[in-house]
């Protein structure tokens, strides 16, 4: 995949709660992303705990620029949202060694069995209840 820049906008433009999954798709792709964020102030929280995975991302305002492919380890990151939770699931797959995501309660309320649906396609994925030992 090559990098390419997205501007987030009203339907039936590109939708603001993709843009975290788009970036974590972004860190794996070769070149530069441009990420115009035009819908939501401050939606840009996932990218500093991607960044800590190894992805270079910078932020201006309203823009993340993405430059790929970057190795992504894994690490503990904190989820702030819905999307960013999905975002950082997807950088934790695409990372070596373990991720884990702290707050993930964003997450149920919009992705519904989602351990279980990316287990049934491969994903090397569990849900830990408590604090890991």
């Amino acid at each position: 995949m090559v990098g390419a820049d997205v501007t987030t906008e009203e339907y039936p433009g590109f939708a603001t709660d993709m843009q975290a999954q788009y970036m974590a798709l972004a860190t794996q792709a070769a070149g530069t992303s441009v990420i115009m964020e035009r819908i939501f102030e401050n939606r840009f929280l996932h990218a500093s705990e991607m960044m800590r995975m190894g992805a270079n991302i910078s932020i201006e305002g309203h823009t993340a620029t993405v430059h790929g492919p970057a190795t992504l380890s894994g690490t503990v990151v904190q989820a702030s949202d819905l999307r960013a939770s999905a975002g950082l699931v997807l950088a934790g797959l695409v990372a070596s060694g373990e991720t884990t995501i702290e707050r993930v309660y964003h997450i149920d309320r919009g992705y519904e069995g989602i351990v279980e649906k990316l287990r049934a396609v491969g994903a090397q994925i569990e849900r830990v209840h408590g604090a890991p030992t």
